[in-house]
């Protein structure tokens, strides 16, 4: 993570705020180190374009709005267990939602029941995978959080139906779910009810009376991913045509093989293109791999993620308003009500983040020799020439 003066140079470099570079995130499976090592390695840096203002209405809403208003009763009440911090926080961007870690959930009855049968055939019908299974608690693994609190409700609904007050709780394991729903039980009491987090606080749903959805069902939310070239006709006229479209076919390639992407309109030698994707994660995922393939090959992409195709290419042009000293190749994307974007540095700014971060004595070295060696040509009366002393320390820096 990056410190006070790395920050604060970006900061003057790009005109933006970075909230981190890097990840502070733990993996605990090879998709995850792959990922984290490309956040780290890339020294990948999370901007906050304009501030998510973060309270328990606008989880309130962003929940209504992911789960599917028709995938919740008329009667609840919404708990706020342990309120989010105002700001977005990247170790739980990472993990929810990139990584969608926060998917487990536990259900719990009061006594043993029918009912624990007929709810691992409902969540098996989800694609939901049982891990552990009693005659009263079930722990199961869903295709993500939102699709975890649906069919936790639709559950609490048909337990209700049936005079049975289910218990459940989401988590990033089988093991923080359990935890979660005890925090729940000791917060609000044994009511029929789902706790959660979101944006890393933590909130419930409890369910008064009795209800029974009509048929519960996945959000069908549109996801898209407008990706364009960074001056294209540059990257043509160093590296040849041929090359451009290696690069953009092997970008196509891989959002359709690794992320589910359906590609539309895309033609061959072309420096842009629209997918669209099943889920939000797998959209700025596949956004985060062609800006890494992108700059491995020499190039810049701008992208942007939307809800529309005509909001994706929107948020893609914002990166020709940012007054940054050089283009930024920059994924955009919403997050909670705010815009947030993924910065892949070049080279150049790597090298300098890694003197601020890693290399103090040499870097406090390379700003005595500059100043040493502007004072010695200001004595001579050749100040004007000082500027070499600042190209010589950069040369040191990269050799070194």
């Amino acid at each position: 993570m990056a410190n006070g003066l790395t920050k604060s140079f970006i900061r003057l470099t790009t005109k933006l705020n970075p909230i981190a570079v890097g990840t502070k995130f733990f993996p605990t499976n090879s998709l995850e180190t792959e990922y984290v090592e490309l956040f780290n390695q890339t020294q990948t840096i999370l901007f906050e374009l304009e501030k998510a203002e973060i309270t328990s209405d606008t989880i309130l809403e962003n929940l209504i709005r992911d789960v599917g208003a028709e995938n919740l009763p008329k009667d609840y009440t919404f708990h706020e267990l342990k309120p989010a911090e105002n700001r977005i926080e990247e170790y739980a961007l990472v993990s929810n939602i990139i990584m969608g870690s926060d998917r487990y959930f536990y259900i719990e009855l009061p006594q043993p029941s029918r009912l624990i049968d007929i709810f691992v055939k409902i969540i098996q019908s989800e694609k939901g995978e049982i891990v552990e299974k009693t005659a009263t608690e079930l722990v199961a693994k869903m295709l993500s959080k939102n699709d975890a609190i649906r069919v936790a409700i639709e559950l609490i609904g048909i337990g209700l139906s049936e005079g049975v007050q289910v218990i459940s709780a989401v988590g990033m394991t089988g093991a923080a779910s359990i935890e979660r729903a005890i925090h729940y039980t000791q917060s609000v009491g044994s009511f029929p009810g789902i706790a959660f987090t979101k944006l890393g606080g933590e909130y419930a749903l409890v369910f008064d009376s009795p209800f029974l959805l009509k048929e519960s069902r996945p959000v069908d939310l549109e996801n898209y991913l407008f990706i364009d070239l960074i001056d294209s006709t540059k990257f043509i006229n160093k590296n040849g045509r041929n090359q451009l479209v290696d690069l953009m076919n092997g970008i196509k390639t891989f959002i359709e093989t690794e992320c589910d992407g359906e590609l539309e309109g895309y033609r061959e030698g072309g420096d842009d293109f629209i997918a669209r994707f099943p889920s939000k994660d797998l959209a700025i995922r596949a956004g985060l791999d062609a800006a890494w393939f992108a700059l491995d090959n020499g190039a810049k992409i701008r992208a942007g993620i939307g809800r529309s195709r005509r909001e994706a290419g929107e948020r893609a042009q914002m990166v020709d308003d940012i007054d940054a000293a050089a283009p930024l190749s920059l994924v955009i994307f919403e997050l909670a009500n705010g815009l947030y974007a993924y910065n892949i540095p070049s080279e150049f700014t790597r090298t300098l983040i890694n003197l601020v971060e890693n290399e103090k004595p040499k870097l406090i070295g390379v700003f005595a020799f500059v100043f040493i060696f502007a004072y010695l040509l200001s004595i001579v009366g050749l100040g004007m020439f000082s500027f070499i002393g600042v190209i010589l320390a950069l040369v040191y820096a990269f050799v070194a």
